[in-house]
């Protein structure tokens, strides 16, 4: 094994993260989407099996950025001004990004793609990346939104939006040139100076925005619908031995026909070709990128993760109240950059992909994106919070590629695992605000075949809450009681035990209490309490 402490220069860091993809969607996990450059990440390097998100965009980039919990940071359901009775949704000051940890030892550090930290997101202020450890940004502020004409891009602090009104522009592929552009001019300038990169995309996120040559890339590729997917999904899974055998997949989600039931077969086909095409050209960009990073020399001495940063999103845009959402929550420009009317919501029939279009591929094919799992984007069952988790690093992982990890790990496990890698130490306080200690711990040991100690794992987003702890998983919705699984035996939980052990449910329950209290989890009857008198719209519950 290369030992990175004799290369010439520090390890580079590519963190690269997916908005919104499922589980089981990238071609390495079991998936139909076409992926090479994801699918050489992962014959290269290694693949964790249960690695863990935080179930939502805000809170899983808040995480995964600082170590923390979302809730230690302010940032517990999204970039909404909550404070004093909610979370402030801003990234708060009593905590260090990794890229701050990192620049102090000596890395440029890069963004490209999506922040959805900061609550101001038209006026430069102190939870924009540029002033949270980032060299060079550009990308957008906020969260979804088109892919044609995006709201609040910024290159810096400078508004630049009026570059999306060039012809062909189209967000994906804007995210990856940046990071190319980025990674040049970093080796033309600083050759021997490591950097930091956060690729962060925004596919496959609703709408359904797509290059109409991707789209035609998946054509009829669907059209044996989300039952019989779901089944050839599962197979590969255990072929590969991501998924036990003797794990069942779960059923088909009551409230999705069969797929011989389903009207509008063509459209419904359509709308996961779109989004398999999102996925697709993101895939690209990130071949640019390692293309980029092969050209100077420097992909066997980088650190390479990839990531998602929730479940398949089982949201709905009914066209007869998506319009309000549109205009209230995620404001989008309603004629095209052709003048033509874009018209949102899924209308049955209205083939998504043109920027005159604002859909979402609903909760039939994020059932399948989350494939053997239960539940979405939102929940922490399986489905909302597992994802695929790609580790390639040549010159410290040699001997590994293509084996499986699968020790449990969430988000707070990667900043530890960067500042490891990077040499760079953990702060104690960060301009004068005291920083709690790391949650998570490095993952180099895993990754290198090694066994850690056993340790809880915790979530909690909209009331509902998990804490695992070995091969056991308690687990419960908003308002419903508690679930005990079986992970070992039943991973894809189906198998409630909660009756059989109450004297576990009652030691899980206090352990998970204690870490609510401890990082500030604000009780979801508060929240709901605190949206009722301001007159807040709801998340789908």
């Amino acid at each position: 094994m290369t030992d990175p402490s004799t290369t010439a220069r520090r390890p580079d860091v590519l963190l690269v993260l997916a908005d919104d993809m499922g589980f089981s969607d990238i071609a390495s996990y079991g998936g139909e989407i076409r992926t090479p450059s994801l699918d050489r990440l992962a014959e290269g390097g290694v693949k964790l099996t249960q690695f863990y998100n935080t179930a939502r965009c805000s809170p899983s980039r808040a995480s995964l950025l600082t170590g923390l919990h979302p809730h230690q940071v302010g940032i517990g359901i999204l970039n909404f001004d909550d404070a004093p009775d909610g979370y402030p949704g801003n990234l708060a000051e009593e905590c260090a990004t990794v890229a701050e940890v990192v620049r102090e030892a000596g890395y440029s550090t890069y963004l490209s793609g999506k922040w959805h930290l900061a609550v101001d997101m038209d006026n430069p202020n102190d939870a924009w990346p540029t002033r949270r450890g980032f060299d060079r940004f550009f990308g957008t502020l906020e969260g979804a939104g088109s892919f044609y004409q995006p709201r609040t891009l910024v290159r810096g602090e400078e508004n630049i939006e009026h570059e999306a009104e060039q012809e062909g522009w189209f967000y994906t592929d804007a995210i990856a040139d940046h990071a190319v552009r980025f990674l040049a001019e970093h080796d033309a300038e600083r050759p021997d100076d490591p950097f930091f990169c956060f690729l962060s995309f925004t596919a496959p996120h609703w709408p359904l925005h797509a290059h109409p040559e991707d789209i035609e890339r998946y054509a009829g590729r669907f059209d044996a619908g989300w039952d019989r997917l779901r089944e050839e999904r599962l197979e590969r899974l255990v072929e590969a031995g991501i998924i036990d055998a003797s794990w069942p997949l779960t059923d088909r989600d009551p409230r999705v026909p069969a797929w011989e039931d389903a009207p509008d077969k063509e459209w419904e086909a359509a709308r996961m070709a779109t989004y398999a095409a999102q996925v697709d050209r993101m895939d690209q960009g990130i071949g640019r990128v390692l293309a980029e990073l092969e050209r100077t020399g420097r992909l066997e001495n980088t650190l390479v993760i990839f990531l998602s940063d929730n479940g398949g999103c089982a949201e709905e845009m009914p066209p007869e109240s998506v319009k309000e959402f549109v205009e209230s929550f995620v404001p989008i420009k309603m004629v095209s950059r052709t003048g033509g009317e874009v018209v949102p919501g899924n209308v049955p029939g209205l083939m998504p992909g043109p920027e005159e279009t604002y859909q979402s591929y609903g909760r039939s094919w994020a059932n399948l994106s989350n494939t053997p799992f239960r539940e979405y984007k939102h929940w922490v069952h399986e489905g909302g919070i597992a994802t695929p988790f790609i580790v390639h690093w040549p010159a410290g992982l040699s001997g590994s590629a293509g084996e499986l990890r699968t020790e449990p790990a969430q988000l707070v496990d990667v900043l530890p695992t960067i500042a490891e890698v990077a040499g760079a130490s953990y702060p104690t306080e960060r301009d004068g605000h005291t920083v709690p200690p790391a949650e998570g711990r490095s993952l180099l040991p895993s990754l290198r075949g090694e066994q850690g100690a056993e340790r809880d794992l915790f979530w909690e987003h909209e009331g509902n809450s998990a804490v695992r702890r070995g091969r056991w998983k308690l687990v419960r919705k908003h308002a419903r009681p508690w679930e005990l699984y079986d992970i070992e035996a039943d991973r894809t939980e189906l198998d409630d035990v909660a009756a059989e052990h109450p004297d576990l449910v009652a030691d899980l329950e206090r352990a998970y209490d204690a870490w609510a209290e401890r990082c500030g989890v604000i009780p979801r009857e508060t929240v709901l309490k605190l949206y009722a008198e301001r007159g807040h719209g709801l998340p789908e519950e």
